[in-house]
């Protein structure tokens, strides 16, 4: 699979919008011209040994910004805004930018940067495709870390997808402070009497 990649091109992708617990990470990725390619997709296509790698060698020797988009401002905004201000606002910490690729069909507002859309651009653009995988990557590692603070839920198996196993949890344990209150999973909890939160 050959990407596309030109000077100034900035990627961004998100992982996590379809989660019950934990925030949206949103990347932005720009990758000098210089750097070896062989490895890098769509994060979808690599199995976690291969995206740490990937994400190990991105983070080394590309310019990369990590935003979160918390669980709060998802519950506030809904979950396509949040995730727009999330793209917007890692897009904007960079400088000297030609192109600004955003994943997917919308287009954040409030960008400083010339940019487009592309539906499946993980899978067209290198830049995209690097931003797939260190977001991916870094939720990943952001919620097995919940896992310890909220042992029985298996955010280290899930991270925070609605799985059987998470639903289960989640019933039978409550949500914790981490869980999405706008999702309908959680919500229909929330509104059951006498629910002790964690």
């Amino acid at each position: 699979m050959n990407l596309e990649n030109a000077p100034g091109w900035v990627g961004v992708d998100e992982v996590g919008r379809g989660c019950l617990a934990g925030p949206v990470v949103v990347a932005a990725v720009r990758i000098p011209m210089d750097f070896d390619l062989t490895g890098v997709h769509d994060s979808k296509l690599l199995n976690r040994s291969q995206r740490e790698l990937q994400s190990a060698r991105i983070l080394s020797n590309c310019e990369c910004l990590i935003e979160q988009v918390s669980e709060l401002e998802i519950d506030k905004y809904n979950i396509l805004h949040a995730t727009l201000h999330g793209m917007a606002r890692s897009a904007n910490r960079f400088s000297d930018v030609n192109l600004v690729l955003i994943d997917g069909n919308q287009m954040p507002l409030g960008l400083l940067h010339p940019a487009r859309t592309a539906v499946k651009g993980d899978g067209t653009y290198a830049c995209i495709a690097a931003a797939s995988i260190i977001a991916k990557v870094s939720r990943d590692n952001f919620m097995a870390r919940q896992a310890v603070e909220f042992p029985g839920y298996g955010f280290d198996i899930h991270h925070g997808y609605p799985t059987p196993e998470h639903l289960e949890a989640l019933n039978r344990m409550g949500p914790t402070s981490i869980h999405r209150r706008s999702f309908a999973p959680v919500a229909n909890l929330l509104n059951q009497p006498c629910l002790d939160l964690m």
